[in-house]
């Protein structure tokens, strides 16, 4: 099992999501938690080194369970996702090679989409907060 924390960061009724360099998905922002560390000191970090800003208020969104992606069959990822305030404009660091605000039908029409990524898309259409 990997455990990650992500971001669920809505703008103009589409979710936040982030590529790195050298790879073809786009992710929530976040990323796996470090030992010793809880998810929401795993999301401060991850927010900071990914998004270049901070988090100044969060609140947990969710836990998803679901197939990792890009790893063997089997292996499953539990995800602890928040939602948040930033301190500014989230930018791509170092870390990311892109940022990008999608609706749900936009991401899930893309050549690959992460699991993880669809569970949220759909939880925040459920609950009328993004647009598909």
């Amino acid at each position: 099992m990997i455990h990650t924390a992500t971001l669920a960061y809505v703008r103009d009724r589409r979710l936040l999501q982030a590529r790195s360099a050298h790879k073809d998905v786009f992710y929530m922002a976040g990323g796996k938690i470090d030992p010793g560390e809880t998810p929401v000191e795993a999301l401060y970090r991850e927010v900071s080194e990914e998004l270049g800003v901070q988090v100044a208020t969060h609140r947990e969104f969710g836990v998803f369970q679901c197939q990792a992606y890009g790893e063997a069959p089997g292996v499953r990822m539990h995800m602890t996702c928040f939602t948040a305030d930033l301190t500014g404009d989230p930018r791509p660091t170092s870390e990311v090679a892109e940022l990008r605000y999608f609706t749900g039908g936009e991401y899930e029409t893309m050549p690959h989409v992460a699991p993880g990524s669809m569970l949220v898309f759909r939880r925040l259409h459920e609950l009328d907060l993004i647009d598909w």
